[in-house]
């Protein structure tokens, strides 16, 4: 990724992938989070921050580059989550390292135009953006990425599912937490993510945001967008899933997709459209 596209020095607020922090703790997270932000704008990791699906990229630290048949024999539908923590376990079986997974990860590239949508928002007044990360990857693949990207100190918040290495050297990825969305993985479902986030900080902040954005790809970022109202933006990455089931809603159900939505293809589009809201 070349050297840090960021200068300043910041310590993350916490630890990403918790759940919730105790009270107390999430207390103090909170208030390191400016009241006074007008917007807030979630964003999706894979394909979306970068132009590959981590889940697959890991694949390039296993011997050979591949998995067997046999183990990707056991996917099913939906429980993904599950299936690649068989993936993580078979690749720490076969001798490979925290330091080989981390090296794989910070070689994906970004999407079109994504740094400098990031170079937008950081240079942008401290009371315009709060920036959130909503991903079904895992904390160290995002991680590994953002921090040699010089990215992390970008993000307020980081929602997605909690991995670790544990004393054999082998990353244990665990879930978010459990949903009843029939539309998302058992794992993560991100328009309760979005939902309740938005809620909270509203309430703590005593007043709504001027606007909620989403950027996203996938079928899984339609979900939260679907929760958006009607002064909020929805970026699809244009022709991938987010902006085909978006697209198929407004066809079947006039008005029931209440986000203005603006595609993509290169992420400098997207800075184009922020650059007319923060004049409003």
């Amino acid at each position: 990724m070349g050297d840090s596209i960021f200068n300043c020095c910041y310590v993350p607020p916490h630890p990403p992938g918790d759940r919730e922090p105790p009270r107390t703790r999430r207390a103090e997270i909170m208030a390191s989070i400016s009241n006074d932000k007008r917007f807030l704008i979630f964003f999706d990791f894979d394909e979306t921050i970068v132009d590959e699906t981590s889940d697959d990229i890991v694949v390039q630290a296993a011997p050979g580059q591949y998995l067997p048949g046999w183990l990707k024999d056991t996917y099913q539908p939906g429980r993904y989550n599950e299936y690649m923590q068989r993936v993580l376990a078979y690749l720490a079986e076969q001798g490979v390292t925290e330091s080989d997974i981390r090296n794989v990860m910070e070689k994906m590239p970004a999407t079109p135009g994504m740094i400098t949508l990031f170079q937008f928002l950081r240079t942008r007044p401290q009371q315009d953006f709060e920036v959130v990360l909503v991903s079904d990857a895992n904390t160290f693949f995002i991680e590994s990425w953002l921090r040699r990207a010089g990215a992390r100190q970008l993000f307020h918040r980081i929602f997605t599912n909690p991995a670790t290495f544990n004393k054999d050297g082998r990353l244990v990825m665990r879930p978010f937490h459990s949903h009843d969305c029939p539309r998302c993985p058992d794992n993560m479902c991100k328009q309760v993510v979005v939902r309740d986030y938005v809620a909270r900080r509203t309430q703590e902040r005593g007043r709504p945001y001027q606007r909620v954005f989403y950027v996203g790809d996938g079928a899984n970022d339609f979900c939260p967008a679907h929760s958006l109202g009607p002064r909020d933006v929805a970026f699809p990455r244009r022709d991938f899933p987010m902006h085909r089931l978006i697209t198929e809603i407004h066809e079947a159900m006039p008005g029931e997709f209440k986000a203005v939505t603006v595609p993509w293809v290169n992420a400098e589009e997207v800075v184009q459209r922020l650059r007319r809201h923060v004049v409003e």
